[in-house]
């Protein structure tokens, strides 16, 4: 922490006038915190405490009232004070002499610091960025669990789990993928002072998913003002009218279904829904572009939105802990918009959102809907996009699956199950490699 400290003191002191007096050519960035004390000053660290107020992160150090509501005032178009997240890294640096308070230095997340100079003659707050590094990365995995295990199994920033199932929202239930499931990539990392700090894009991935190939490739054209879309490989659009599901990361919890026994009623009837079980808080998305029709509280449904998309198809998203502020009858919202947060309310036993689904006036299965494709890409760029997707289906087809020493593609199960044992039995490392199918994934990472 404090060699961070002094990294971005290095960075910002010809900003700050509290820092006037540090001497700019030192180099070492441990040296420029030692002749910080030397000058007077001492060094506060600590992490933001749940509700922790301003005030309080200052208390190691002399600043009065006037000084700290100044600050705030004057941050408020600059770093929303309120947004500081518990557990993040903060440093007060104060006059030794004094006990008076001269920075604050906070870490909002691994790129954004923010520096609150509490100066009497400064009170001022900066925001600034380290720099970031893109590269560009290739990886390949075997589903045993799920997406996101496998993409821990492979020590993958968990990111990556998002961005693939948003440029597969339209096509794959990740909660529908099956232990032999794969998938291919190739994405952009974002990297600061060497570590991942995120995702940047997927430039391009392949999923096998029920024995089906599902190809994505990023392209943009020059009218293109929304910023690059997904074609698969035949410029078709990834993108079609309707979400597969307005969660993410849920599981289905009962399926549409003429009849079922209902839990808090007791009695059987129809469930025309799909219930998705989510924990509470979670976001609900718009599954398609519309305009809210209703948007209030019923003693069956709890808190509920209904959304018209066209003279076809209306959606509704039941039993919400709360409704987003703005969405009301009236209002339009785009596909992927948050429009509730999942929770429990009217008629149900635990937190989850039924999603129903009307087609012609008529409630329907919404999963057993077929839907079109967006606009393909343009005719004028389509041989430009078939040789851009060329090239990158070629890199995709050369990333090896982890165990691809195996014969061919696949991987024969027993013989992971054999290479486990041997490795349990010479290593006794039994507590940490069980042979279940749950830590397959782990294995066959590990014996590439």
């Amino acid at each position: 922490m404090r060699l961070i400290t002094c990294l971005l003191l290095a960075i910002i002191s010809p900003m700050m006038v509290a820092l006037a007096n540090v001497d700019l050519q030192v180099l070492s960035p441990s040296a420029l915190i030692e002749q910080n004390l030397d000058r007077g000053y001492t060094v506060h660290e600590d992490v933001v405490k749940k509700n922790q107020v301003l005030s309080s992160m200052l208390s190691d150090c002399s600043v009065d009232y006037p000084r700290i509501h100044k600050l705030v005032e004057s941050s408020k178009d600059i770093f929303n004070i309120r947004t500081m997240k518990a557990g993040r890294p903060y440093t007060v640096l104060c006059d030794a002499e004094s006990g008076d308070a001269r920075l604050l230095l906070y870490e909002h997340n691994p790129i954004d610091w923010v520096v609150f100079s509490v100066e009497e003659n400064d009170i001022s707050t900066k925001v600034f960025q380290k720099p970031v590094e893109i590269v560009e990365r290739e990886a390949a995995g075997i589903i045993t669990t799920s997406l996101s295990a496998t993409m821990s199994e492979l020590g993958i920033n968990y990111e990556l789990t998002d961005r693939l199932s948003e440029v597969y929202a339209w096509s794959i239930d990740f909660w529908r993928i099956q232990y032999g499931d794969r998938f291919r990539v190739i994405y952009e990392e974002k990297l600061v002072d060497g570590k991942s700090v995120g995702i940047a894009g997927v430039k391009a991935a392949s999923f096998r998913h029920y024995d089906g190939d599902f190809y994505a490739f990023r392209y943009a054209t020059p009218e293109d003002t929304l910023g690059m879309s997904y074609f698969d490989e035949k410029g078709g659009s990834m993108q079609k009218q309707f979400l597969r599901a307005p969660v993410k990361y849920s599981r289905i919890s009962s399926r549409y279904s003429r009849r079922r026994f209902h839990p808090v009623q007791k009695r059987w009837k129809a469930h025309l829904g799909t219930d998705y079980a989510a924990p509470k808080g979670t976001p609900i998305y718009a599954t398609a572009d519309g305009i809210i029709t209703e948007a209030r509280f019923k003693r069956a449904n709890g808190n509920y939105v209904k959304i018209r998309h066209n003279g076809t198809y209306s959606t509704q998203y039941l039993h919400m802990t709360k409704i987003k502020k703005g969405i009301r009858s009236g209002v339009k919202v785009r596909q992927g918009q948050v429009i509730g947060f999942v929770g429990s309310t009217g008629l149900a036993t635990g937190p989850h959102v039924c999603y129903r689904f009307w087609k012609n006036g008529k409630q329907v299965d919404a999963l057993k809907q077929k839907f079109p494709a967006t606009k393909p890409i343009d005719q004028q760029y389509y041989p430009d996009f078939m040789g851009y997707k060329d090239q990158l289906m070629e890199r995709l087809e050369s990333v090896p699956y982890p165990g691809s020493e195996f014969e061919g593609d696949e991987v024969d199960e027993m013989e992971v199950l054999e290479r486990l044992e041997e490795q349990e039995s010479d290593a006794k490392l039994s507590s940490s490699f069980p042979a279940n199918p749950g830590n397959w994934g782990l294995i066959l990472a590990a014996i590439v």
